[in-house]
C-alpha cells in the first residue's frame, strides 16, 4: 500500500465516524462528528491535490513545486471548523446550563408528524376526509363542525 492509500483510506474512516457521530443525540457527540467529518474531508483533500513538492519560489522549475491552493483551501477550512466547534460547544453548555444534558430534544412539529405517520393520516392538501377517516385536529385537520 502506498502512503497516499493509507491516507485516503484513514480520511474515509475519519469521515464515516464524523456521520455516524453526527446522528446522535448528545451536542458534545454531534460536536465530535463534525471535528472527525471536518478532518477527514481536509485530509481527502490534500489527499487528492497531489504530491508534496518544493515550495511555489519564482525561479524553480514548474514540474516541482507544489500547488499553494489546495493547503489555503485547508487552512480556510480549519479556521471555519473550529467556528462550528467553538458555536457547538456554546450551544451545548448553554443546554446543560438550562436543562442539565446537552441532548438535542424534539421539535413539536416532529411530534406531530411522527403521530401523524403512526395514524396512517396525510395532509388535508392531498387527501379528501372520509365520514370513516378520523381527522388529526391537532396538526390543522378538519373538525366535525368544518365537515
Amino acid at each position: 500500500m502506498t502512503p497516499t492509500l493509507i491516507l485516503a483510506i484513514a480520511g474515509g474512516v475519519l469521515i464515516a465516524t464524523g456521520v455516524y457521530l453526527l446522528l446522535e443525540r448528545s451536542l458534545m457527540r454531534i460536536l465530535a462528528g463534525v471535528m472527525l467529518a471536518g478532518n477527514g474531508v481536509n485530509l481527502l483533500f490534500m489527499v487528492a491535490s497531489g504530491p508534496a513538492g518544493l515550495a511555489p519560489i519564482v525561479g524553480n522549475p514548474e514540474s516541482e513545486i507544489s500547488d499553494p491552493l489546495p493547503q489555503a483551501m485547508v487552512i480556510t477550512a480549519i479556521v471555519i471548523s473550529l467556528a462550528t466547534g467553538a458555536f457547538l460547544l456554546a450551544m451545548s453548555y448553554r443546554s446543560f446550563q438550562l436543562e442539565g444534558h446537552d441532548e438535542v430534544a424534539d421539535d413539536v412539529e416532529d411530534a406531530i408528524v411522527r403521530r401523524r405517520a403512526e395514524a396512517d393520516l396525510s395532509s388535508e392538501a392531498y387527501v379528501e376526509l372520509t365520514p370513516e377517516v378520523q381527522p388529526d385536529t391537532e396538526s390543522g385537520g378538519r373538525s366535525e363542525e368544518q365537515r
